[in-house]
């Protein structure tokens, strides 16, 4: 969560382009953002970042500043970041969480350290101040905070008169951008993006003193690490004129990014494709770790590798330490869209200790999770800016299709970007469907066997875009206990591409249920037939259809799609 961004420069530039770098790191968290300089220019607010800043037109040559997504304290001004030390001359900003921050924070009062907000982000403004009280180097100080500390943290630091940002990470993501006449330095690469494609990456428990003339890194005993710049490669999207939301944009790209990454998976990684179906044939065990909008992709990618006759099962990273078993015969295949979730990079922890091999599946290049793979390969959806993934998921479960073709299962997908184009002149029957459901409290979806994977993923999206409480389910498990929830009216949406979700259909028809009906087939009930011409083709048209249904019942209601409450894009806590 939170995205962070400094810069140290040569010359002066507009605090405008500072908070503009920001804002496009603002999918990371958008409760509060600041800003703070070297030279006395402090400014922290509530909300959204401003398109226009009373700062525009203020310049410094060194800067940092935050956006926020709170998990210590509440959304005030006070809690917001940039946190300063006592003097008021050193200022830090934080993305992650410290996790013995109470302990410190007891340390530094009993101290005299006088603490103005609720958050753990404060006590690292005041640990540095304390050691620069103790005659501490900045650098030196911080690598004392990186000894004292424990959990996450990715933290830049400036002071009053200081030309350098300091920086240092544990965990959370960090990435410095080469820019003409200075530097970077960022939660991602998409804050730098428009400005260059080279940069380096931390690796945990690095420090950093940056500025103007070069960068120097340190290990955590304070030795220094070379490390060289890499170009990298960042696919980024304009929004049309014509799209009111980022959300509805990014659906109807789905088509060219999905044959995009076909054709890069016939051409630039169709190596990689063969080297990982290589990898699963070879292992005693495969296992899908992934979390939201991912984890229905590998429950999918499930489904169409069994068909293929490997054997493979998927678990919620953040439970894969208590139910499953992982040895040195076993396949990590992990998917994400920001290959910087943290419930992931905890689970391929505990898979490396193990022995295990790991592979990805990743949209942002040189992430953390691509960085730990033996193997990955990258769905090239693009630039996500929606909180909720839509593109992304569909090009995650396209690249578990190919990667089923290639291990046996009869699949022609070639044509699955046509079909999905098609399904767009079903667009105006979802808004009227939308406007039929904007008013409902409770929307069930069912499916089975491939459409239940669907039935989850498009109650997610219901549920964190509409804000309405939805349930994907399994049609078999509805008599076993949520048909009691079935009343005169509920709408119960029903996946039909097999005979026996029809009698689950008309189970809760029996007992008053508005049915509703998305299939690859005629059917009794009120719908949509989808014209695809294949089982994974289906799974991929309903989820689209259902991303569309989300997107337009909170048009309907008014909400704000593209940043969501409580949510952030990237998860980088756990």
């Amino acid at each position: 969560m939170c995205g962070i961004f400094g810069i140290a420069n040569k010359n002066k530039f507009l605090l405008s382009d500072v908070i503009n770098s920001l804002k496009r790191l603002e999918y990371r968290g958008y409760d509060s953002w600041g800003i703070a300089t070297n030279d006395d220019i402090m400014e922290k607010k509530v909300g959204e970042i401003p398109v226009n800043s009373n700062l525009g037109d203020g310049n410094a040559k060194v800067a940092i500043s935050h956006t926020r997504w709170a998990t210590h304290g509440g959304v005030t001004q006070a809690n917001a970041h940039p946190h300063s030390d006592c003097t008021g001359n050193l200022f830090v900003v934080h993305n992650g969480i410290i996790e013995n921050y109470l302990e410190m924070k007891d340390l530094l009062t009993q101290k005299g350290h006088k603490f103005l907000s609720e958050t753990d982000t404060e006590v690292i403004a005041h640990f540095i101040e304390e050691k620069l009280n103790e005659s501490k180097s900045p650098d030196e100080a911080l690598q004392e905070f990186m000894k004292n500390s424990r959990g996450t943290f990715a933290v830049l630091a400036v002071r009053k008169g200081d030309n350098n940002v300091y920086a240092a990470k544990r965990d959370s993501p960090l990435v410095l951008g080469i820019l003409d006449g200075g530097y970077a330095i960022a939660s991602d690469i998409y804050a730098f993006s428009d400005k260059t494609n080279r940069a380096v990456w931390f690796e945990n428990d690095e420090y950093a003193v940056i500025n103007s003339s070069g960068f120097r890194i340190f290990d955590s005993d304070g030795k220094h690490v070379n490390r060289d710049a890499r170009t990298f490669e960042w696919k980024e999207e304009t929004q049309g004129h014509y799209y009111d939301h980022y959300m509805n944009k990014e659906i109807h790209e789905v088509p060219d990014v999905a044959k995009r990454l076909l054709v890069s998976l016939q051409r630039e990684q169709k190596m990689q494709l063969e080297q990982l179906a290589g990898m699963v044939r070879k292992a005693g065990k495969i296992i899908f770790v992934a979390v939201g909008s991912s984890y229905h992709a590998s429950l999918l990618g499930t489904f169409f590798l069994h068909k293929a006759g490997i054997d493979v099962q998927t678990i919620i990273a953040s439970e894969f330490r208590d139910y499953t078993f992982v040895d040195e015969d076993t396949l990590i295949l992990a998917i994400s869209q920001s290959g910087e979730t943290m419930d992931v990079i905890e689970a391929l922890k505990t898979a490396k200790q193990r022995g295990a091999r790991i592979a990805s599946i990743v949209n942002v290049p040189y992430s953390t999770v691509q960085r730990m793979s033996e193997l990955s390969i990258q769905i090239l959806a693009g630039q996500e800016i929606c909180v909720a993934a839509t593109k992304s998921f569909i090009n995650q479960v396209m690249l578990l299709i190919a990667l089923a073709a290639e291990l046996g299962y009869r699949q022609d997908y070639d044509k699955i970007p046509e079909e999905l184009q098609r399904l767009f002149d079903f667009e105006d029957e979802v808004k009227k469907l939308a406007r039929k459901l904007a008013d409902s409290k409770d929307i069930y979806i069912i499916g089975r066997g491939m459409s239940y994977p669907v039935s989850r993923e498009i109650a997610l999206k219901l549920k964190e875009i509409s804000y309405v409480h939805a349930e994907g389910m399994m049609g078999g498990e509805l008599k076993h206990g949520t048909i009691a929830l079935i009343e005169e009216g509920t709408p119960v949406i029903g996946l039909v591409d097999n005979e026996e979700i029809i009698s689950n259909m008309k189970e809760v028809e029996a007992r008053g249920a508005e049915v509703i009906s998305i299939s690859d087939c005629p059917t009794e009930f009120g719908g949509m037939q989808l014209p695809v011409g294949s089982e994974a083709s289906f799974a991929l048209g309903a989820s689209m259809i259902g991303h569309l249904l989300s997107y337009y019942i909170a048009k309907e209601r008014g909400l704000p799609i593209d940043k969501p409450r409580n949510l952030a894009k990237s998860v980088t806590v756990k």
